[in-house]
Parts: structure tokens; C-alpha cells; sequence
């Protein structure tokens, strides 16, 4: 992805003259200021954290794509303010684009990166869409407010333990929505949902060629593919075109289901799309 060097440019001769920027950040409070790359990862912050975290400021706003997104000079100005960054690690777009620069911006800063501990499949960087790999990237979370906010560490201990419990309940609950699912295979628009796949024994089909739309060649290889497995559900998210779904859905008189892979109440989601996929499969 091409980054806008003139943005960065302009944003750092403002740091560097020392001029106001409007909306110029309040007195610190004492609590830490984070800034996340994405939405899911707000709600796992402020679980750890609790009150002793202000408001979380995330990078890729909803309905953005992590592939393309650029940030504003406002989320570059959150950036030089913060006391954490928590970033995702297994090579979204974004990341690979933004993420030495915003190292650069803020060197102060703790830079947690929620893949270490988790196995990346077959480079998916798609790793959040897991509540087993989830449990490890708060765990990472934890270490980093505690590496920034040392007295507080019992605290977010605390908040981390429930939280942890919190995910190993949505986890049996969604292998036990799942398990009365038949047919192991979906198809989906893009590729996100690997790791769910892994993890609860389904076999996912993307309908997106390297993240390109497929050629017509591909759309009846897929038609034919979803007939031959009795597959009637495209499963999209709001981030991508829905085109090549609504084609693949009428030739099998089926139908186009979202399901949000950057949703930032992430177990309520998760609810959401297990019961999604048992219901559509």
C-alpha cells in the first residue's frame, strides 16, 4: 500500500515546530493513554484496563479496510500521545505500511504485539478471530499496561483472569453451536475466518483470489464447488464488495449473510456470527 508521506511529513513538522494542533490533548490524569490498530482490540484493552486506561483511540475506524486505511493527522497526533500501542503483528496492511513510522513518532511509547505466543497459519493475519488466540493476545495486553502502569499490575491482573475465564465460556459455547453443524464447509467473500475454522473443525472457502475479486472462470469454478457441497450461504463482511457474493448466491439460489470480523464487542460478536454460521450452514 502506498503511504501518504506527505500526511506523515506535515504531521511531524508540527511536532517538531512545537504549534498548537486543535483539539490539543487535556491535562494527563494519571491514567494510560492507548491507542490500538483495531476495533476488537479496544474491547480487550479496556477489559484489562478498566478505569485505569482513559479512552482507547483505535486506528482503523469502522467500515475501514486494515488492508488500505491511512490514518489522519488526529490519530498520528493520539499516537505521539500515547503510553501503549497495541498492535495486531501477523501482517495486516495497515501494519506493514504504518506501523515503523509510528514506532518513530512516539519512542516512549510500550508497542505490544498481540501475535507473540500465537502460531500464524499459513500467513493469515487474521489471528483475533479465535477466543483461544484471544486469550493470549490479552495476555500480551496485560503485560504491556503493566510494562507502562507498574503499580497498578494486581489490578489488571484481576481484570485479566475474568476476562480470560469470560473467553473459555464463549469457547465451549461456540464449539457447542457448532457441533450440530453437518455440513463443515462456508463459504465466504474474504477470507478472515481461518482460525475459527481451525478451531471448531469447519472448512472455510474464499471467494476473493489474493485479495482481488475472482475472474468469471473462478465464479463458476466456486457455483460449481457450492453446488456440489450444498453450500446456499456467501458470507460477507461490511469492509469488502459483496459483487462476486451476489453473483455466486443467485447462480445457487442462495443468499448473501454479513458477518463482521471487526466488530468491537468482540465475544457478543462472536455469539453473533457462531450462531450465524450454525443457522446458515
Amino acid at each position: 500500500m502506498k503511504v501518504n508521506w506527505v500526511l506523515f511529513a506535515v504531521f511531524c513538522a508540527i511536532v517538531v515546530s512545537g504549534c498548537a494542533l486543535p483539539d490539543a490533548t487535556p491535562e494527563d490524569d494519571g491514567k494510560v493513554k492507548v491507542v490500538v490498530s483495531i476495533l476488537p482490540f479496544a474491547d480487550f484493552v479496556e477489559k484489562v484496563g478498566g478505569d485505569r486506561v482513559s479512552g482507547v483511540s483505535v486506528m482503523i475506524p469502522p467500515g475501514a479496510s486494515p488492508a488500505t486505511y491511512e490514518p489522519t493527522a488526529s490519530q498520528l497526533r493520539d499516537v505521539s500521545d500515547a503510553d501503549v500501542y497495541v498492535m495486531v503483528g501477523s501482517g495486516i496492511g495497515f501494519e506493514k505500511a504504518w506501523m515503523n513510522k509510528i514506532r518513530e513518532m512516539n519512542e516512549e511509547m510500550v508497542v505490544v504485539d498481540c501475535s507473540s505466543g500465537v502460531e500464524i497459519v499459513d500467513n493469515d493475519p487474521h489471528i483475533w478471530l479465535s477466543a483461544r488466540n484471544a486469550k493470549v493476545m490479552v495476555e500480551n495486553i496485560y503485560e504491556g499496561l503493566v510494562e507502562a502502569d507498574g503499580g497498578s499490575e494486581d489490578y489488571y491482573s484481576l481484570n485479566q483472569g475474568k476476562y480470560g475465564l469470560e473467553l473459555d465460556m464463549v469457547d465451549m459455547e461456540i464449539e457447542n453451536v457448532i457441533s450440530g453443524v453437518s455440513n463443515r464447509k462456508f463459504m465466504v467473500f474474504h477470507p478472515a475466518w481461518g482460525y475459527f475454522a481451525r478451531d471448531y473443525n469447519l472448512s472455510q472457502v474464499a471467494v476473493e483470489v489474493e485479495g482481488k475479486e475472482p475472474s468469471s472462470a473462478d465464479v463458476l469454478k466456486l457455483v460449481e464447488f457450492a453446488r456440489d457441497n450444498d453450500i446456499k450461504v456467501v458470507f460477507v463482511q461490511p469492509q469488502f464488495s459483496a459483487k462476486s457474493a451476489g453473483v455466486i448466491a443467485r447462480e445457487i439460489d442462495g443468499r448473501v449473510v454479513a458477518v463482521d470480523a471487526l466488530a468491537r464487542d468482540y465475544i457478543g460478536n462472536l455469539r453473533i456470527v457462531s450462531k450465524s454460521f450454525a443457522d446458515n450452514m
